[in-house]
């Protein structure tokens, strides 16, 4: 089964001079692979859920259709779980830039976005709270100032720890689409 949101359009690899290479400009995309600690964990939580599904089989055997339902939904739970952790990450269009959380999801138009841009600062490790000094693309919106401008993307999230050229190439990528779609 093809997992589409898995891998990132090829074109955000290539070595050409034009930096939005699609005709299709209104589809969501993500401009890089999902890193190896979030590809990592949930792997780690599918084998899990396969696990926590034999289970469910297993206590289904045994006459007992009611633990069987409940062992099966937390292995569903567990499932959707890691295709979200897959699913997080900033998607851009013609139409915006989308920040996908595991609980939610926030769009804002390039119509608000006055700049988009890299800037060295405190970044959270791993989305704990502790934090270290990295590099963090910000997205400043109108009618906000600097001060509240919301990371998209650091060099130590889970998509970018250790693999600074892969993040070079996304803030790239993602400052592209804002000079070609923002107002600022």
């Amino acid at each position: 089964m093809p997992l589409p949101f898995l891998t990132a359009d090829r074109a955000f690899e290539t070595t050409d001079d034009v930096a939005l290479p699609f005709d299709n400009r209104d589809h969501w995309r993500r401009p890089y692979r999902p890193g190896p600690w979030r590809v990592g964990v949930a792997a780690i939580l599918l084998l899990l859920a396969s696990y926590v599904l034999f289970a469910a089989v297993i206590i289904a055997l045994t006459d007992s259709p009611s633990e069987a339902t409940v062992v099966f939904g937390i292995a569903v739970l567990v499932i959707a779980g890691a295709l979200r952790l897959l699913r997080m990450g900033v998607w851009v269009c013609g139409r915006g830039v989308r920040r996908v959380g595991f609980l939610f999801t926030r769009t804002v138009s390039w119509e608000q976005v006055v700049a988009v841009r890299t800037a060295q600062q405190p970044v959270r490790w791993l989305g704990l709270p502790r934090t270290v000094q990295g590099q963090a693309l910000t997205l400043v919106r109108q009618g906000r100032g600097p001060e509240d401008a919301q990371p998209l993307l650091t060099t130590h999230n889970a998509d970018f720890l250790a693999r600074g050229q892969a993040f070079d190439r996304a803030a790239d990528a993602v400052e592209a689409w804002a000079a070609e779609y923002a107002r600022g």
